[in-house]
């Protein structure tokens, strides 16, 4: 598998007029990065009616502003600098909505307030936690999505419609027999099938996590930190 170009550096950068690599580095980061982002904010209590404005407020001030060049890789996994930053720009929008309420008109809330890094910000494991389960909600959602989108390229459609109940995930899953019956297929080449269909899902998740770090090497890392993500979240 050809390993994708750093995010890390990349992103130090991209600049919102830059070259066309800076340009699709942004373009990627935002598709992403946004689900989680969203998700994220509207399971805010006092924030999921803004949750889309805010997301967009955020992503602008990320790229606008001088935040992806302050990116430091050494710091850990980018998605804990992407959180540290979401909840520094989360607390301030918070401080200057408070001043407007209070009748301060256009509240000035300073940057040196704040700090200038994310790294700044104390995240409490409940919410890089909560964080973590809108990555690895969005991440399996694309894995799905590229897995279909290959099933449908091969006009096999139909046939996933009942085999997709064997991945991980799906609600109901129906017996090998109760499917074959469906399909109208011997349930030997049903479990041949499922077990295929299981193994290009593992290998696009996987494909999806390389997205995500820096390295071959921390693939396995933040595969088994993927999950442990998903048992917390099912537990």
């Amino acid at each position: 598998m050809a390993f994708p170009t750093t995010r890390w550096s990349l992103l130090a950068q991209a600049t919102l007029h830059g070259d066309s690599a800076g340009g699709a580095a942004l373009g990627e980061f935002y598709r992403r990065y946004r689900e989680p982002v969203v998700g994220f904010i509207a399971r805010q209590s006092d924030q999921r009616e803004n949750a889309e404005d805010l997301a967009q407020g955020f992503f602008l001030h990320m790229i606008e502003g001088s935040a992806l060049r302050r990116a430091d890789r050494a710091r850990g996994r980018f998605r804990s600098f992407l959180l540290g930053a979401l909840v520094r720009f989360l607390a301030r929008e918070r401080a200057r909505a408070a001043a407007e309420k209070r009748g301060a008109g256009t509240a000035s809330v300073s940057l040196e307030e704040w700090g200038e890094d994310a790294a700044d910000i104390a995240v409490p494991p409940a919410v890089s936690r909560a964080f973590d389960h809108e990555w690895a909600r969005d991440l399996l959602g694309r894995a799905r999505g590229e897995v279909e989108a290959a099933w449908v390229a091969k006009g096999a459609a139909g046939d996933l419609a009942k085999l997709k109940n064997f991945l991980p995930g799906a609600t109901a899953t129906p017996t090998y027999e109760e499917a074959a019956e469906q399909l109208g297929w011997p349930v030997a080449r049903l479990k041949t099938e499922v077990f295929r269909l299981r193994q290009q899902f593992r290998e696009q998740v996987r494909a999806e996590v390389a997205l995500t770090v820096e390295a071959p090497h921390e693939v396995d890392a933040e595969m088994k930190h993927l999950h442990a993500v998903l048992a917390d979240a099912s537990a």
